[in-house]
């Protein structure tokens, strides 16, 4: 006869599948909060709630043209007005994809500093598209945008479908960035934060690209 193997005093206890699912739903809980508190550590949204880390275009940096993929297509439903966007809006134009949530603290600042860039770039072949993943309520997001007055518009993606698209890239981080150039191809991808001045330093490069090609 096995002898049963005593608890000990300290040792929590957890009756049938119950207690195991509030454990785990603590310790995802608690990775979610300690995955999105810095730049340099990203959320991953698609993969039912594990965390991992990934790595991207190196600050500053670009793909060399030979090497850039083209991005896959993707639509959506713009938060706010509602109307429908298409990736090929994009075309001819560098793109810049930010992916942010509401939820997210590094978010909060990096998002008002694309906002002051893609004002500044407006009129130069540049246009910015954030994708808003993983909300509970869409009022969260637009509080946001309201907020922190945010000028370049962002489709609403509760359920990650346009970070699904971007399976080949770590589009699943967030926050995320990645950085088309005007024939549609990846050229960056960044994951956590990216300061204004790298991503103007990506960007002046892409146009020197384009007055070079034209």
């Amino acid at each position: 006869m096995t002898t049963p193997r005593k608890r000990s005093a300290g040792a929590p206890r957890f009756r049938g599948d119950r207690g195991w699912r509030r454990l785990l739903t603590a310790l995802a809980c608690a990775a979610l909060l300690t995955g999105c508190s810095t730049g340099s550590h990203a959320v991953d949204v698609n993969n039912g709630g594990e965390f991992r880390f990934v790595q991207g275009t190196p600050s500053g940096e670009v793909i060399p043209e030979g090497q850039r993929a083209s991005a896959p297509d993707f639509s959506g439903r713009l938060l706010g007005s509602g109307d429908r966007f298409d990736s090929s809006q994009l075309d001819g134009q560098i793109g810049v994809l930010n992916f942010w949530g509401s939820w997210c603290a590094p978010c909060r600042v990096e998002t008002p500093e694309f906002s002051e860039v893609a004002a500044d770039l407006a009129d130069d072949g540049v246009q910015f598209l954030g994708i808003n993943v993983k909300e509970t309520d869409e009022q969260f997001a637009t509080a946001f945008v309201d907020r922190f007055h945010i000028s370049f518009p962002s489709l609403y993606d509760p359920r990650g479908e346009v970070a699904l698209a971007f399976r080949d890239y770590p589009a699943n981080a967030i926050p995320s960035t990645i950085v088309l150039d005007p024939q549609g191809r990846v050229a960056a991808v960044y994951t956590g934060t990216v300061s204004q001045k790298d991503l103007r330093t990506v960007l002046d490069r892409l146009r020197k690209e384009g007055s070079a090609g034209g």
